[in-house]
């Protein structure tokens, strides 16, 4: 499996790639595409997304510090998350595995699957990373690339937008299918890059290929998955991610239509935005879940098009948009509750 992202910094794949995975893809597959009468109703529907809420769900998630593998704050962010879905009716499994790292670090490993309304068969499934990258090694600054970076954006922010869609399911208990929250641990301990050592591409994203190869419950099955990463940073847009539209079309169409209906769409461009290897990769490889990734594309941006905020000791909570989390999480609430 590649890196997270390609060479750490490039955001596209040689052509050649994207030909064999589609082949491969094409190969593997056994999910029927989702049909037309799946996508986004052409009415708003569902609740209010509360931004507020969800900014103050990624801010306690900070104050335990960067959540870097084998740490305390790790452990105690660990304990929260648990609660807090919990707390909004979630039954919660805990899948816990000693992963190993791209310099052979024991990884004390959480993946966290909290379910709503479980016993429902037919599901979707929303996803995100909740660990810390170690090493801010895109920082412009190198006195920082051994740093952790705090990752109010690049992790927190995918989480806090669950807990608060548990939240509002909780409340508002009117949803056709079940969800599967699933927070993904050590996607972030990929090899830096001021290491020169050679080493496999398969270090990023540990979590979820363990899970796609072990799944909470077998076999597992859902309708289709979205994964959450990046959801609240400043001037984020969210372009159609390559993968994503190998994989699951279906779902692209059905997202970025919800985007519109809620009005939102210039949150969410109709344009192809690069290949990202991401968590959503293994799911569609080995659970065989046809999943997208919603991740901003920052075309101008020097640092990263990422932003300039990622894998930076800058990734803190002064560059988290509430507006952001509020278009994001509008546009899943209205592809939940469009659901029959």
């Amino acid at each position: 499996m590649r890196t997270k992202y390609h060479l750490h910094i490039h955001y596209y794949l040689y052509i050649g790639v994207w030909l064999l995975a589609s082949m491969l893809t094409a190969c593997k597959s056994n999910k029927q595409p989702v049909s037309d009468a799946h996508l986004a109703v052409s009415g708003p529907v569902g609740p209010s997304f509360n931004a507020d809420s969800a900014y103050r769900f990624c801010e306690e998630q900070c104050a335990f510090g960067p959540r870097t593998m084998n740490s305390e704050a790790h452990d105690r962010c660990e304990e929260w998350i648990v609660k807090k879905f919990k707390q909004y009716g979630c039954t919660v499994t805990l899948q816990k595995a000693t992963l190993t790292g791209y310099d052979g670090t024991p990884l004390k490993s959480t993946n966290i699957i909290a379910s709503y309304r479980p016993e429902l068969t037919s599901r979707v499934l929303l996803c995100a990373h909740w660990d810390s990258r170690p090493w801010a090694d895109n920082d412009p600054d190198s006195t920082n690339w051994r740093k952790p970076v705090m990752a109010a954006n690049d992790g927190a922010s995918g989480v806090a937008l669950m807990i608060e869609m548990a939240r509002l399911l909780q409340q508002i208990d009117t949803l056709k299918v079940g969800v599967d929250f699933i927070c993904f641990d050590a996607e972030d301990w990929g090899k830096p890059q001021w290491d020169a050592s050679e080493t496999g591409d398969d270090s990023w994203a540990l979590g979820s290929q363990y899970w796609a190869q072990n799944t909470h419950v077998k076999p597992y099955n859902a309708r289709y998955g979205i994964l959450l990463d990046m959801v609240g940073g400043q001037g984020a847009r969210f372009y159609q991610e390559g993968l994503s539209k190998q994989y699951a079309p279906a779902i692209i169409d059905k997202v970025w239509a919800a985007a519109k209906v809620t009005g939102f769409g210039s949150y969410f461009p109709d344009a192809e935005g690069g290949y990202v290897t991401d968590d959503h990769q293994a799911v569609n490889d080995f659970a065989k879940v046809p999943t997208i990734d919603i991740i901003p594309h920052y075309p101008d941006c020097q640092q990263s098009s990422f932003g300039p905020t990622w894998h930076t000791v800058n990734d803190t909570m002064e560059h988290i948009d509430k507006q952001t989390f509020k278009a994001v999480g509008q546009t899943v609430v209205q592809v939940l509750f469009s659901e029959k």
